[in-house]
């Protein structure tokens, strides 16, 4: 290389490094997650019976789905399914079978949309109970 060129080399090398730094000042910063939204919903069980509840999600994130209470006793066991919700049908994603106070489900969603959370008698109720669901999603 001729050695009159090497000085202007590394003067536009420099510049050209020191202009790369400008574009990581206009880097987008981390994202916020979307807020929550709580739904609770409220029913009586009955033997053999069951119980839909439809909530819409506005954007992806996690879903969790707490049997917050159940009366008169806490220990009954129940099933509950969190899926997707067409209008007329709660189509399955997650379920838990038996279910009691305190359980949990927890998934995630892609997108908004509509869901549903579904209790219903396993066959171990013998009367009806009451019972109460809270619903955390984006």
């Amino acid at each position: 290389m001729n050695r009159k060129l090497y000085p202007a080399v590394v003067l536009a090398v420099a510049l050209l490094g020191a202009g790369c730094d400008n574009t990581l000042e206009n880097a987008p910063g981390p994202t916020t997650p979307a807020p929550t939204v709580t739904d609770t919903f409220e029913g009586t069980l009955n033997p053999n019976g069951a119980g839909t509840h439809t909530f819409s999600t506005a954007a992806s994130g996690a879903i969790t789905a707490t049997l917050t209470e159940v009366l008169p006793d806490a220990a009954t066991q129940v099933g509950l399914v969190l899926g997707t919700w067409n209008g007329v049908v709660c189509a399955m994603s997650l379920a838990m079978d038996p279910a009691v106070q305190g359980n949990q489900l927890v998934g995630s969603v892609s997108g908004s949309g509509s869901l549903c959370i579904r209790i219903h008698d396993n066959g171990r109720l013998t009367a009806p109970l009451t019972y109460k669901l809270t619903v955390v999603h984006p």
